[in-house]
This record gives structure tokens, sequence and C-alpha cells, in this order.
């Protein structure tokens, strides 16, 4: 959860096309810093008629066309005591959709009790879907992990490691290979819906480029194109580079498969070791592909292995059958 998130904030979100939500401010400006804590929205419905058990004042209050024909009764009744009590509860802002403007009257409520009114063309629907999206990236867990971040062949691998081993190299020449980059030295990663991790960049103006020892600075979008990058992807795997240790005993068969911990979500894991003659990027597109196969239901090293015991049961049992067979010859 972010530290602070206001209805300014809300206003200022820089999202665009079938993600827009366009708001407009129509009263209560006075109210723009008030805070939004919860992730979630509401419809007033009763609480506009004076039943208030239950409500939940915490949470943004969207009008739709329910609400707004029950305003427009009250305006011909002139009847305005429980919009009074409403609005007393300080409710972070509400919002109208269906491009629907209120009247005077309620603005001045509004106005009185210093609640921010906000107002978008988009019908109730689309608009519910909109702002739960950005509300849940928003208050989404979420850290800034060191490593290079790219997409391989469609699947988002973070690349961890401590500085100096190769990852940008590995990176760079994945790049070349024709995937793509998402972002190089800090990865911020939010886990949205529970079970999805999404990486992008600390900072969207310096994520794009790639730091390269020897060389310094580079803009992979100016260098490779604009299809060399990614602005934001799911994390699905971790590639975990390390110098190479002669007396550790590395993975050969890969009949184990090791997992991580990123906000609560477990993610495969591959332990690569570096050293001179070793085609890092090489090893992990081909550690992608097979872990697609993976995917798919196809475990080679599991059906490698089911073979050598397969091989070796028929192997005894012909053997066993031989010795049995020699038996009964000499007698």
């Amino acid at each position: 959860m972010p530290r602070s998130f206001t209805v300014l904030d809300l206003l200022d979100l820089d999202l665009k096309d079938h993600n827009a939500l366009q708001l407009v401010c129509l009263a209560g400006r006075k109210g723009l810093t008030r805070s939004i804590t919860q992730p979630d929205i509401n419809r007033p419905g009763l609480a506009l008629s004076g039943f208030f058990e239950d409500f939940n004042a915490r949470r943004i209050q969207l009008f739709g066309n329910g609400e707004t024909s029950y305003l427009k009764q009250l305006s011909q009744k002139d009847h305005w005591e429980d919009i009074e009590k409403f609005f007393s509860q300080q409710i972070p802002c509400c919002i109208f959709s269906n491009g629907y403007r209120p009247e005077e009257k309620f603005l001045q409520i509004t106005e009185k009790y210093g609640c921010p009114v906000l107002a978008s063309d988009l019908n109730s629907s689309d608009f519910t879907v909109r702002i739960i999206r950005a509300l849940d990236d928003i208050f989404a867990p979420q850290k800034t992990v060191h490593g290079v971040f790219v997409e391989v062949s469609g699947l988002g691998v973070l690349i961890r490691g401590d500085s100096g081993v190769g990852k940008s190299e590995a990176a760079l020449e994945l790049i070349e290979r024709g995937h793509r980059l998402v972002c190089d030295d800090a990865v911020d990663i939010r886990c949205v819906s529970g079970n999805t991790l999404l990486g992008k960049p600390v900072n969207p103006a310096l994520g794009h480029h790639l730091e390269v020892r020897g060389i310094g600075i580079i803009n992979v979008a100016q260098l490779f194109g604009v299809a060399a990058i990614q602005f934001q992807k799911e994390i699905e795997m971790v590639m975990e580079l390390e110098v190479w240790d002669p007396s550790k005993e590395y993975e050969r068969l890969g009949t184990k498969d090791k997992t991580t911990e990123i906000l609560g979500v477990k993610l495969p894991l591959m332990q690569i070791p570096v050293k001179p003659g070793r085609n890092i990027a090489i090893i992990i597109e081909t550690a992608v592909m097979n872990h697609r196969l993976k995917k798919m239901g196809i475990h080679s090293a599991q059906e490698f292995h089911e073979n050598v015991i397969q091989w070796l049961e028929s192997e005894n049992a012909r053997n066993v059958y031989l010795r049995k067979t020699k038996g009964l010859n000499a007698q």
C-alpha cells in the first residue's frame, strides 16, 4: 500500500486508451487531499436514504443510474436531510458515471462538507472495471529488486546475481537474438490479483537503458529499435547467475524443480553457474523453452529418468531370465 494516495492523485493518474478513467472535478476541490485507503468502490444505495448500517464510508462512492434517479426524486421533493447525513460520514469522494452532472443544491452540500465530486462519461460497468484495475495496481504489495528483467520468447524472466556476474551482458545478447528488455538494474515488482507478479522499471524514463561494463550506458530502444523493449511484463521465471564454484555440486539432470518466492508468489528458479566459455544467453533461452514444454506437460528430465529406470529394469529382467535359462540347460 502506498504511504499516501489522495483524490488528487486519482485525478492525476496517467492512464491511457482502455484504462483511462476520464475523470473531471465538479466541486469540493478543497477536499482533493483526502486519502483513499481502500482499493474498492461502493454503490451508496440505501445510505442515500439514511440507512448507514454496514455502510463503508472509507470507499470511493460511485453514483450510477439508480443513485442519480433517486437524487432527481429528492430534488423534486426538496428533501436533502439524508444527503447531509451522507456527506457527514467523511467519505473520500463521490463519482458520477454516465456523464451525469448533479444539480447545484447537491454540489453546495458537498462544498459544505469539503467532499470532492468527480464525474466520468463512462458507463458504470466500464468505469467500475477500470477504476478497480487501477486501484488494484496502486494498492498492490510491491518491492524493488536488483536485477535485469527481460522477455524471452514471450516469457518474463528476472535475471538476478551479484554485481559484475554478467547479467547485463547476457541481456544484451538476448536482445540481439530478438528478445526484449523490460528494465535493467532495478525492477519494480507488484503483486496483483494475489498471484501475479508484474515487473516494470522503477523510473520509466531510465528503464530501457542498459549498463554494459567497458562501454557504459546504452539506449536499447535507439540501438535496436522499439521492438527490443517492453514497458511491463509478468514475471514467470527467475534465473540466478553465480560465479562457478568448483567445490559446489550443480544440478545436472534437472529432475528437481527449484522455486523462489517473491511477495508470497512462488516462481520457478534456475541457478546457472557462470564461467568463461559458457554462453549464458543461450542457456537462458534454452531454459525458457524447456520451461514452456513443462507447462505443456512434457518434462524432459523426468522422461529421461523414467526411460533409464525402465531400461535398467528390463536389462536386469533379461539377465535373470538368461541365468535361469542357462541353469536349466546345464541340468
